[in-house]
Formats: structure tokens, sequence, C-alpha cells
């Protein structure tokens, strides 16, 4: 696949909106590593993930633009002339929507829809691969979810992002700009968030184990899926050049479901020691838990051939050792 990929980007204008972020930053690297002319818009907003320290190495074989999505003046500059649009901005804390839902719609609903209207206007023939989540879906009806599950969001996010997906399927049904949505599951990996749970609560476990410190686990009944960096921006790729991709909603479904309880010995396993406690689960994130959750990535491994290669144990392991090494810049 890596050779059809080089034969698909070689030489390919790429923009990757939150570029400077975990998964943006990694989607980089590999296109990067592709052939692809590369351009990333990141705010660098320290609430919202950006961190120059996640394109160390590309920084010289990347443009990066200090830009904010909501900056709807800003957006036909980076958007003309580009092949593909990866457009992975957006405010990822369920917690921070319900207490600032406003700075929520702007950069999740309205911000989405002045890139897709920047699109029409100035690059109709873009290739747009959107990132969403999980999150659309509510509390499950029946595990595991698929496409077809009733879309119930419980918080501010959920909403906002479903909204910024429908924009995208809607641009594409009416004006032919060719746009996908992957709905993300806990993506993890090197450069995932850290300093607080904004992006998931396995980094702040992972930042306790590496300073030596207990970490929490709330609840601990709730099971999870979790998918590695990598095999996200493999999906990412290939939702891209597949034609089959065009206009479809597709989960990134992780290749191994776990409880959070045995995910904490796993980590402590994994890491070679350390410990946790169990509370019970805050009251203002209680009203917002969506319970247990794993996704079934059945429709993007039949149609696009995408599934997930990498263990639960060598993510934590290879995240761990990451960590070790760059916590410092990550604080």
């Amino acid at each position: 696949m890596a050779g059809s990929f080089a034969k698909k980007f070689a030489g390919r204008r790429v923009l990757i909106t939150g570029g400077a972020g975990f998964i943006g930053a990694r989607l980089a690297r590999r296109l990067v590593g592709l052939g692809a002319e590369v351009t990333l818009v990141d705010s660098l907003i320290p609430e919202y993930g950006g961190n120059l320290r996640n394109l160390a190495g590309i920084e010289r074989k990347v443009r990066l633009n200090i830009s904010d999505v909501r900056d709807a003046h800003s957006l036909p500059c980076f958007i003309q002339g580009q092949h593909v649009l990866f457009n992975l901005a957006g405010q990822t804390s369920h917690l921070d929507s319900m207490n600032d839902p406003q700075t929520d719609l702007e950069i999740n609903t309205r911000a989405q829809l002045s890139i897709l209207e920047a699109c029409r206007r100035h690059n109709p023939r873009i290739r747009i691969v959107f990132a969403s989540t999980r999150q659309i879906y509510g509390r499950p009806r029946y595990l595991p979810v698929d496409e077809k599950h009733p879309l119930q969001p419980v918080d501010v996010n959920g909403i906002n992002k479903l909204a910024g997906e429908s924009y995208h399927l809607l641009y594409h049904e009416v004006h032919g700009i060719r746009s996908c949505v992957l709905r993300l599951t806990n993506t993890i990996g090197p450069g995932m968030r850290v300093k607080d749970a904004r992006q998931t609560f396995l980094g702040v476990w992972l930042r306790c184990l590496v300073e030596g410190r207990p970490f929490e686990v709330w609840g601990g009944r709730q099971i999870r899926d979790f998918t590695y960096v990598d095999d996200a921006v493999e999906a990412f790729l290939l939702a891209a050049v597949s034609p089959a991709a065009a206009g479809r909603v597709f989960n990134l479904g992780g290749c191994e479901r776990i409880g959070l309880r045995e995910l904490a010995d796993l980590l402590v396993e994994v890491n070679g020691g350390g410990r946790y406690v169990t509370r019970s689960y805050p009251t203002e994130r209680r009203k917002i838990d969506i319970g247990d959750f794993y996704a079934d990535g059945g429709l993007i491994e039949r149609t696009l051939g995408w599934r997930p290669r990498t263990r639960l144990r060598p993510a934590l392991a290879r995240t761990l050792a990451y960590y070790r090494r760059e916590l410092r810049h990550y604080l």
C-alpha cells in the first residue's frame, strides 16, 4: 500500500487543518515521506492540542501557517490550489463544550461551514476527509456500534461535531465537493495530549506513570476500544484516494476492546510498575458519560480495505517510550 500511496500523493498539494495536533502532525509526517507538498494550518492555542514538538524533524519540509479556522477571511488563500484537505481542526473536550458551548459552536460548526464555503467558491475540485467522532452516537443502544446506529449526542461537542460532518456530506451531495467522514474512537500514540484530559483520559494516565505518580480510574467497568495513530493515518490516506469513499461515513473501530480497569492493569504491566486508584465518576462527567462503547469497523474494511493492525500492548509500549523521552515538551 505504501507504494500505491506514493503514486497518489507524490507532488500533490495537501492541506491539513489542525496540522500541528496529534493526528494532524502524524499525518503530515507520513505525507512528507510520500513526497507530498504539505501545508499546515493550526492556531497553536494551548487548549486545543497543537504542539510544535509534533513536527520535530519535518519543520523545514512543511509550510506551517499559524492561523485559526474561525478566521474565515484567511481560508481562501490556504484552500486555493490544494488537491486534498484533511480537515482535523476542532475542539475535542466534551467538558469544555458544556462549560463554554459558544466556543465549541464557533470551532466545530461555524468554522466548518466557512471551510466548506471557501472550498465551494475557490476550489470545488478539492477532496476532503473530515475527522468526526464516536461521540455523535451518544449512549449506545447496541454494541458494537455501526454507522446505522441512531445519532443522539449527549453533550454540546457531539451536537456540534454532528453538524460539522452533516455540512460536509451536504456539500458533497449538493455542490459536488468530494467529502468523506471518519468517525474516530479513542486514538492513542506518540504526540497525544497528556497535560490534561481534553483529548483523552489515557493521556493523563500516561503522564502520571511517567512522572511516578498514581493515576485515577473513574468507574472502571466501562468498555472502550482504541486505535493506534499510525493506523488512523492509514485510514485517512485511504479515504483521500479511494473513489468509493466519497460521500460516505465510516467508523474507525479499534482492534481491541477492553474495560478501563483491565486497561489500567495492562498499562501498569507494560510500564513495568506503577499504581492507580479507583474513584467514583465525577458528577459533572457522569451526566455526559456514554457508558460502554466500541465500534463496528466492518464497513470501512469491506469498502476501503482498512482495518487496525496495531495491537493495544505495543501501542501502549510505543507511546510510553515516547513520553519517557519527550514528556517535558508536552506539559
